[in-house]
């Protein structure tokens, strides 16, 4: 044995209690409905939490549809331009070619002639 005689039973048996409880039913009950409390309230919370997530999830979907739309009114506002673009280029061409055929090219010959008459 031990000098602080913890080895005895009867010491031993101080710390068990008295006497037993005759059932233990209502402590599992009210444990069984605490736990059932807890699961309900976090089957709320989940719940609560996918119908904002879908919610969001939803309104998202609507804003991308929305953006996809306008990024296919902006693509063809693009074609659009690109094309007319392309027109005022040929124009800008066909009046530049106008331009040196009529007024510059007469007017070089007709100056290359009176230099000459000049000399």
């Amino acid at each position: 044995m031990s000098e602080h005689g913890a080895d005895t039973p009867e010491q031993g048996l101080k710390f068990l209690p008295n006497e037993r409880p005759r059932s233990y039913g209502p402590l599992v009950e009210e444990a069984g409905e605490a736990i059932i409390a807890k699961i309900q309230k976090a089957a709320e919370l989940s719940n609560e939490n996918c119908d904002r997530a879908m919610k969001l999830a939803h309104k998202l979907s609507m804003q991308l549809r929305a953006a996809e739309e306008r990024i296919s009114q902006l693509e063809a506002e693009v074609e659009l331009f690109r094309d007319r673009a392309a027109r005022a280029e040929g124009w800008l061409q066909t009046i530049q070619k106008e331009i040196e055929e009529k007024l510059i090219a007469p007017r070089s010959a007709s100056g290359a002639g009176t230099n000459a008459a000049h000399s």
